[in-house]
């Protein structure tokens, strides 16, 4: 069934695009915005609007298949690709996406992604999320063609078995880091609560005292709320660089330490946690990962470390899972360009022994998580992320009913 048609409409996000460097350096929240000047290109305050493009693709039965491009809540850091405005790409999307899709059968979701991820313009690849958002509508399309589930066109084309049972969900709480836990307590969420770690002296502590006072609070949270005693999260904490700014980037001794304390105050629960150290490239940082990896299993320590900034691309992504630079690595869906690529991402990190950790962004679309449960349920990550927003509901709530409706289906059909 071929492709007829390419059509883009702009969007809203379900959050904020926000300059991360400039919160580092100080900018303080006011309510829901943040005072202060940007510092990161393109930007033009610390938090704006985030925005998306709708690509739907008109089959020739009148089918319209779609995807949504949309681009991580700190674009332009950690060697991210610049701020996604729609009116600056839906042209580009038009004049170089369009051409090339319609007229071809909507056969074949690897090949199709493939020859979009390979469009240049000027010598570079296209924005990371025009392809994310390009390859979704693809795989929509093959589907629709083909009458499948989208996730078992992917477990089709790479061999793998559509899961029969739930994907652990992740919640992510934003600021509002007490409130929003309750929330994922009481909903079952099966790990919790990212919490936001952002800033040393107002979140870690110069000492990674206030962190530790957190992390108590939360696990006695989770004991009085929890229906079940069989409830037990998994606590997963993304501090976003501030252990190492506390502590030192490169004092592997310290960070252990703190982090065996952290370990021994979150008991009865596993503790992981995102991004210790934030080193601003690449080699540094995975360098740095694999010596805290390798101190914390020295000690026998059961905390998880998760790599995230400066693993962005599938090659980054390789790159940490064979130099076991975490034990787990977040796929952080929007940064890897075409969907096809986080597909890859899952199935080789598994294939190393490696956590796989399909993520993403608070600034995605309900499309987009929707598409990324799919691709989920055929590879079986480790966990995936709830997504869009910081408001904990909706977003589980958009995971949580895909994976339902997939289970369901296949089971109905069986």
């Amino acid at each position: 069934m071929k492709i007829v048609n390419l059509v883009c409409s702009k969007g809203r996000t379900g959050f904020y695009f926000d300059d991360q460097r400039a919160i580092k350096a100080g900018a303080k929240a006011d309510g829901s915005a943040y005072i202060g000047q940007p510092v990161t290109p393109g930007f033009t305050a610390v938090r704006q609007a985030g925005e998306s493009i709708s690509v739907m693709l008109v089959l020739e039965n009148g089918q319209v298949a779609y995807g949504d491009c949309a681009a991580v809540q700190y674009s332009g850091a950690g060697g991210r690709d610049p701020l996604f405005l729609a009116e600056d790409f839906i042209p580009v999307i038009e004049k170089h996406i369009k051409p090339a899709l319609v007229g071809k059968e909507a056969d074949s979701f690897k090949k199709l992604s493939e020859m979009v991820e390979s469009i240049t313009v000027d010598g570079k690849r296209l924005h990371t999320a025009i392809r994310y958002g390009v390859t979704q509508a693809i795989l929509d399309a093959v589907a629709r063609a083909t009458c499948r589930q989208m996730c078992e066109v992917v477990a089709d084309e790479y061999g793998c078995t559509v899961s029969d049972h739930m994907i652990p969900v992740f919640t992510q709480s934003g600021d509002s880091r007490y409130d929003n836990a309750d929330k994922m307590i009481m909903k079952g969420a099966a790990v919790l609560p990212h919490a936001l770690i952002n800033n040393v002296d107002t979140k870690l502590g110069r000492k990674g005292e206030k962190l530790a006072e957190y992390v108590g609070w939360l696990r006695d949270r989770i004991l009085k709320l929890r229906q079940s005693q069989d409830y037990n999260p998994v606590m997963h904490i993304d501090v976003y660089g501030t252990i190492g700014a506390a502590f030192g980037n490169d004092n592997y001794t310290g960070m252990a330490d703190y982090l065996q304390q952290l370990e021994e105050i979150a008991k009865p629960f596993h503790l992981r946690i995102e991004g210790p150290m934030d080193v601003e490239e690449r080699e540094g940082q995975m360098l740095a990962l694999k010596a805290l990896t390798a101190e914390l299993d020295r000690r026998g320590s059961t905390v998880e470390i998760v790599a995230d900034e400066w693993c962005n691309t599938l090659e980054d992504i390789k790159y940490f899972a064979d130099n076991k630079a975490g034990h787990m690595v977040q796929i952080k869906t929007p940064d890897l360009g075409g969907i096809n690529n986080t597909v890859e991402a899952v199935l080789y990190c598994k294939e190393k022994g490696i956590g796989a950790y399909q993520g993403g962004t608070c600034n995605e679309t309900d499309r987009s998580a929707q598409i990324c449960v799919q691709c989920a349920m055929a590879t079986q990550p480790d966990q995936i992320l709830a997504k869009p927003g910081m408001g904990v509901d909706e977003g589980f709530m958009i995971v949580y009913n895909e994976m339902q409706r997939i289970l369901a289906l296949r089971a109905a059909k069986q």
